[in-house]
């Protein structure tokens, strides 16, 4: 072969050996271009020594040696083809005929692909529709029983189960098997270090009565069970001043003063730790709190129970950032710590207390006709508080299912897992249900078809107790992370504690998830929907610190929602010593049927949020919530343009918003739905919303709970209309300078939301 190309190398070129040739092609006057002039180095010589110039013509075969040079070109380009296609061939599978291939594309003029056998085809699965997933959700659920779910959680082994404690870490440690067992993607843990108040180990918490002239005559009324977290450990005695709920409301309604005296207040309608916020800032020494029996009929009187005084959420010595490790930040707590002591009392120590009381308590606090109002003359309280700091090592457990097309935007589901007492309504029925939703949810996707969109996320969920600490502490520690990743969160706690009502606490954004899910729900008692009312948005709760939804939405601004099915009154057992089973079961009979169609809410509320391709996000109901307050604003016009202000900006970024809105929901109608990278982008506009809610112009240290509508704090539009109020009320107490700060930065909160919802900058159309 390489004989045969030397040779049409050397015909080429005439067969003789060149020297160094210049060839000039030279375009001749009729227009023939294949004359061709050539030189050789030899005569070019020669004709410099005689000053000659020599013309050679080459001869007419020329065009056969370039026909020649052609067709070597192509014989090694055959043979290069060739070797390639037999070292393809070495490589495929011996069961295909390489040669049959090529045969069949040189007559089709195709790649030819060897065919699958027809016993091999795997057909794809068709998609499945709404209904088909909701009947696959109800199906399974209905083979559950919840009930032997939280007998297994609440075995000897397990309660009772104090946030890090060795039984809080067992049970950890059985909910993260169970979830490698129900073959979920990942499985992990979350370790904290934080700091919790216990009650003294050396000596006891007590509330005694002090009578006579000097006080010296003392009778112990108790030494309480119960305690309550993050009180200041002090003693303090003073004349004792009844408070009904110690709202503020019932601060003002009093007829004496509370500054140097302390407070007894009834359990309920808001937490303790507000009980005791609204103590403090009347200058009350200390503060008991018991449940009466009108509202808490339980027959035994002395019943211990624990709640914490913490006003905010997470551990309040790392206020704003993560508990990782103590070492590694300065000395710090929360603002939202007490500064006087706080102590759970008996209904029969409280009954003890009022025999030394004068005065009947109002009808309308409708409580027991035992209630005084002050202590007699010459009567008084000695209350001391012994609790103590413990550091400890907490565990949050997760799993994930992750989602087909976008893993990384998930919905978070939790429930507590720790409790005071045996906890079976405080936490267990939220495990359970947390549990049993990992499993369905995992087998629908392993064995049912489903392929969600975007992820799930299983979280249980340490340390609840005292005041939502592992699920704070988690979003303090992975924020930047969690940043339009998470979006939204499901609260599983208290799930089921009655019977008759269905209520709900929930970000604006999912009212009308909520709505559609209540529609296709049915009571199992009255087989009647859950939507019988459709003002049913007026009568959505706010959260309460306690409740672990609220640092999502407050703090992080990720949308977030907990229901429950219950009664007007409080569940009588939750933090104290018989919040067991069977009191439960006594309270619901219909324990299991209810729990089930907890799991059946909470299961529609996670299919829509991660199967449909928009996300089920109503950002159009700020606009209402925006125009309700603005109606609120406007009855003190007059007081603000009395100060030289003007609510015209205040309208204009409202105005953007809606603006904002409106555009959005037409890029929605007007994109190709199936073009993903679209609807992804116009997901993460949505998800910009309850974010930006949050002010930037607040420090998360010292004021956490950012979120102007959700939030605690002076920087909240709910503490700008208090404070106009206050002008009305006393002048004296008004800071202008304040409310005018509060105006404008309110302003520009609602004007940064808008800016986020419109897109790009560039999308941006403000007239300032």
């Amino acid at each position: 072969m390489m004989d045969q190309a030397r040779s049409a190398f050397s015909n080429l070129f005439g067969g003789e050996p060149m020297s160094y040739t210049r060839f000039s092609l030279a375009r001749q006057v009729d227009g023939d271009n294949s004359h061709v002039e050539m030189k050789l180095a030899v005569d070019e010589e020669e004709s410099a020594d005689n000053n000659m110039r020599t013309s050679v013509t080459k001869p007419k075969r020329f065009n056969g040696r370039i026909f020649c040079g052609a067709f070597a070109v192509i014989i090694f380009f055959l043979i290069g083809f060739m070797i390639g296609y037999l070292g393809y061939c070495k490589r495929v599978e011996p069961k295909v005929n390489c040669d049959t291939m090529a045969e069949a594309a040189a007559d089709n003029g195709e790649k030819a692909y060897p065919e699958q056998e027809a016993d091999d085809t795997i057909p794809e699965p068709p998609r499945l529709y709404w209904e088909d997933l909701r009947n696959m959700l109800s199906g399974k659920l209905s083979t559950i029983d919840f009930l032997n779910t939280i007998k297994q959680l609440n075995q000897d082994i397990y309660v009772p189960r104090e946030a890090g404690s060795p039984k809080d870490e067992s049970l950890g440690y059985f909910i993260e098997n169970k979830f490698s067992e129900f073959k979920l993607n990942k499985v992990w843990r979350d370790e904290h270090y934080i700091k919790i108040q216990v009650k003294g180990s050396s000596a006891q918490n007590s509330v005694t009565l002090m009578s006579g002239p000097d006080g010296k005559m003392a009778y112990l009324v108790e030494n309480p069970e119960g305690y309550v977290a993050y009180s200041k450990a002090t003693t303090v005695t003073g004349k004792l001043i009844h408070a009904n709920f110690g709202t503020k409301k019932d601060f003002e309604d009093l007829k004496s003063p509370v500054n140097g005296s302390l407070v007894i207040v009834r359990a309920g309608k808001i937490t303790f730790a507000e009980k005791v916020a609204n103590a403090e800032s009347l200058n009350a020494i200390g503060v008991l709190i018991y449940m009466d029996k009108t509202k808490y009929p339980i027959v035994k009187a002395d019943v211990p129970f624990f709640g914490h005084a913490h006003l905010g959420t997470g551990d309040p010595y790392t206020p704003g950032f993560p508990s990782f490790n103590h070492t590694q930040f300065p000395p710090s707590q929360s603002s939202g710590l007490p500064n006087i002591p706080v102590q759970t009392i008996s209904r029969q120590g409280a009954e003890m207390l009022f025999g030394n009381m004068v005065g009947e308590c109002p009808v309308s606090w409708r409580t027991d006709s035992s209630c005084r109002m002050q202590s007699a003359e010459n009567h008084y309280v000695m209350l001391t508080v012994n609790n103590m700091l413990k550091e400890i090592k907490i565990r949050n457990i997760f799993g994930v299912i992750k989602g087909f097309e976008e893993p990384d935007r998930y919905v978070v589901v939790g429930a507590q897992r720790d409790a005071w007492g045996p906890g079976v309504a405080k936490s267990s029925v939220g495990t359970a249900l947390l549990l049993e939703l990992a499993r369905t949810f995992s087998d629908m996707v392993l064995n049912g078809g489903f392929k969600p969109i975007r992820s799930i996320i299983f979280a249980s969920w340490s340390a609840g107790d005292f005041g939502a600490v592992g699920a704070t502490e988690w979003l303090e520690g992975y924020l930047a992370s969690l940043h339009l990743k998470a979006f939204t969160y499901i609260n599983l706690d208290k799930a089921v504690i009655g019977t008759n009502n269905f209520k709900v606490s929930a970000s604006p954004l999912l009212y009308k998830l909520i709505e559609k899910t209540m529609q296709n729900v049915r009571h199992p008692v009255n087989l009647k929907f859950l939507y019988q009312d459709s003002n049913w948005v007026s009568k959505v709760e706010k959260f309460s610190f306690d409740n672990a939804a609220f640092p999502f939405l407050a703090y992080s601004g990720i949308p977030a929602v907990s229901f429950c099915f219950c009664e007007d009154n409080d569940y009588p057992y939750l933090n104290t010593n018989m919040d067991t089973l069977e009191m439960l079961t006594q309270s619901v009979p219909q324990l299991n049927a209810l729990m089930r169609v907890a799991a059946e809410v909470a299961g529609q509320f996670m299919i829509k949020l991660t199967y449909d391709i928009e996300l089920d996000l109503d950002y159009e109901m700020y606009n209402n919530k925006l125009l309700s307050y603005m109606r609120d604003l406007n009855q003190f016009r007059a007081d603000i343009k009395e100060m030289g202000l003007s609510l015209q900006w205040l309208y204009s970024a409202r105005g953007d918003f809606f603006r904002a809105t409106s555009k959005l929901t037409a890029d929605f109608h007007n994109a190709e739905k199936t073009n993903r990278f679209i609807m992804r982008e116009i997901n993460n506009r949505i998800m910009k919303v309850e974010y930006h809610f949050l002010s930037p112009y607040v420090s998360p240290k010292d004021s956490p709970f950012r979120h102007i509508f959700w939030g605690s704090g002076s920087h909240t539009l709910s503490a700008l209309l208090e404070h106009l109020k206050l002008r009305q009320k006393n002048n004296g107490a008004f800071n202008d300078t304040l409310f005018r700060n509060q105006l404008a930065l309110a302003t520009w909160t609602i004007q940064g939301a808008a800016n986020a919802l419109a897109g790009d900058i560039w999308d941006i159309d403000n007239a300032f």
